[in-house]
């Protein structure tokens, strides 16, 4: 008895907060690999293998977009073949060994730097961020599902966790590379990875109820050993895009057009009333990618210009403190996240105390307005400066203004999908979305092309200066005019909007009126049939009481209550109408509600109705 008991008793009860701890490390780790090896990667391209500045941007470009074409994969893989939470796992592993093959000296080993020893292990990184990422937010989602006030909390620590785990990175792998060389700032990425699988493996028990059926049950290994298959085969297949550029630029522009065909398809076959929103949707993801377009100069042209004419000398009343490396200006893009993140915050809740309620639009708005000061900063900076190298505190306070520009914009880019596309279609539109920003990432490190030197020449610091003032001028001109467009959009967003919010209101008033007066007919004629069936029953009693000679008596009865039910039913009919009236339901409509009907009928849709 006791070994039964042994057998089907639960597990023990496990809090929401320690499943989340093993969501929140792993998740904290993988950031911290991710943005170590991205702080220094376009640098490692052009300092150690000597690329040229257009080359590396463009690959730098290509691995941007497919990083974030990847987790629509991912996240199907999860859901439909290992569960996301073997997925993440093996996301996890992959990661790290992508980071560890960057990590090998090939050099030393007779092997050429900048051959498949270069473009497999990127190829492998991008195939587990696509199995990793979508798969750890599903799992934040399942912890906390049913209970959206503490799944707020929860991502919000999930996103500061990012930024906190980004920003030491970022200081610290640079650092690490100035100390002791590439590979081992590269092998730093692969160990935070294993410190968050060693951390996973150590609490997983936390985790083991959480996650679908495929989770819970026992992998298969012929469904892992497909999975490892595939994951081959993507490595090559990505591998080969990273290679060739003019396989990753038509790659590029068959995503463009078929995204952007998708849009125009789906625009055409939604109904009449969704599509306001769908509209506002197209405009104001347009200005997301462009907004992408900018930020992907941080890993681009920003990070080169702070290689070739920023002082690195970090002073204060003419003293210096310390010096920075090139690629530690990127830690102050999330640093300044955190910052503005509690302000804007508060100022978001001032104004809906006051009932001010700001658009999306004009918060956009504000977002190019930021995005055009910070690059006015940089390329006045760079424009009056009297020596090749501007002060460290100009990226300093540039970045807080662009910080606060990303903010605004990219923010909120899910919040507008989420808001303007219908239900049904929510999934397919944001994996669309990634897409599109893939697409607009790699345009940006083609602008970022304007700016690139040409090694075979040598240019000198002043040079250069110029070369960067130059490309600063155009992309604040850029924003300046997106800020110029955004304005003049927000009276026709604005009514697109009112529309938007007129049409969903009316067909949910519409719904429910219809769902009420279809409950109330069903509940009347359920009623009657009860009622009626209950009089057959005793009727029948009665007449095997009676016998043969009261049957017709009883044959009368019947027909006498027969002329009775049917002046009921028009007597309940006429005050269905009435009621139907009441809410906002035509005659017509409520007579073809109550038609009459058989009971099973009437129960399934009294059933249906409520």
């Amino acid at each position: 008895m006791d070994t039964n008991r042994q057998i089907i008793a639960a597990p023990p009860a496990v809090s929401r907060r320690k499943s989340f701890t093993v969501v929140l490390l792993i998740e904290l780790w993988e950031r911290f690999g991710y943005y170590g090896m991205q702080a220094i990667l376009l640098l490692f391209l052009v300092q150690h293998l000597g690329f040229a500045d257009a080359q590396a941007n463009l690959l730098w470009g290509a691995f941007s977009a497919l990083l974030y074409a990847a987790p629509a994969l991912g996240g199907w893989i999860g859901d439909r073949l290992l569960g996301p939470r073997h997925t993440m796992v093996v996301g996890a592993a992959t990661l790290m060994t992508g980071y560890a093959l960057l990590a090998v000296p090939v050099e030393r080993l007779g092997l050429a730097a900048g051959g498949p020893s270069l473009y497999v292990p990127l190829a492998i990184v991008i195939v587990g961020n696509g199995l990793f990422k979508s798969n750890v937010a599903n799992l934040v989602r399942r912890i906390y599902e049913g209970d959206d006030a503490r799944l707020d909390s929860a991502f919000t620590i999930y996103y500061m966790a990012v930024n906190v785990g980004s920003t030491v990175s970022i200081l610290f792998t640079p650092w690490m590379e100035g100390r002791f060389g590439w590979h081992p700032a590269f092998g730093v990425a692969a160990a935070g990875l294993a410190v968050g699988l060693v951390s996973y493996a150590a609490l997983r028990r936390w985790l083991a109820h959480v996650g679908t059926s495929r989770d819970l049950a026992a992998l298969p290994v012929r469904r892992l050993a497909a999975l490892l298959a595939g994951v081959v085969l993507t490595v090559l297949l990505a591998s080969l895009v990273l290679q060739h550029a003019q396989v990753a630029r038509a790659c590029v522009w068959v995503a463009g057009l078929a995204t952007l065909g998708i849009w125009i398809w789906i625009y055409r076959r939604c109904r009449a009333s969704e599509r306001a929103g769908l509209m506002v949707m197209y405009v104001l993801t347009g200005e997301v990618l462009l907004f992408f377009v900018f930020y992907q100069q941080t890993g681009t042209s920003l990070l080169l210009f702070s290689l070739r004419n920023v002082s690195l000398d970090c002073s204060l009343f003419g003293h210096t403190l310390f010096r920075w490396s090139p690629a530690q200006f990127q830690a102050f893009d999330p640093i300044w996240i955190v910052v503005l993140t509690p302000i804007l915050v508060w100022l978001y809740s001032r104004f809906d105390a006051r009932g001010w309620r700001i658009p999306i639009a004009l918060k956009f708005a504000a977002g190019f307005a930021a995005n055009a000061g910070a690059f006015l900063v940089w390329w006045l900076c760079a424009a009056v400066s009297t020596t090749p190298l501007v002060s460290s505190w100009v990226m300093v306070w540039a970045y807080g203004l662009f910080s606060a520009g990303e903010l605004l914009t990219s923010g909120l880019g899910l919040a507008v999908v989420a808001r303007y596309v219908p239900a049904r279609m929510s999934g397919f539109m944001m994996g669309s979305y990634y897409l599109a920003i893939g697409v607009a990432l790699y345009i940006g490190s083609a602008i970022a092309n304007l700016a690139a030197i040409d090694h075979a020449v040598p240019a000198s610091a002043a040079a250069t200066l110029g070369i960067y003032a130059s490309l600063f001028r155009t992309l604040f001109a850029v924003a300046a005019l997106a800020l110029l467009l955004c304005l003049a959009l927000l009276p026709w967003i604005a009514r697109l909007d009112r529309r938007h919010q007129a049409e969903a209101t009316a067909g949910e008033t519409g719904r429910l009126s219809t769902s009420w007066s279809q409950a109330a007919a069903c509940d009347a004629r359920a009623l009657g049939f009860v009622l009626g069936r209950c009089r057959l029953l005793r009727h029948r009693i009665g007449l095997d009481l009676v016998g043969r000679n009261g049957l017709a008596a009883a044959l009368e009865g019947t027909r006498l209550r027969r002329r009775r039910r049917l002046r009921r039913r028009r007597l309940g009919r006429a005050l269905g109408c009435r009621l139907g009236l009441r809410l906002g339901v035509s005659p017509a409509a409520w007579s073809r509600a109550s038609a009459p009907c058989s009971w099973r009928a009437a129960s399934r849709r009294c059933a249906r109705a409520w």
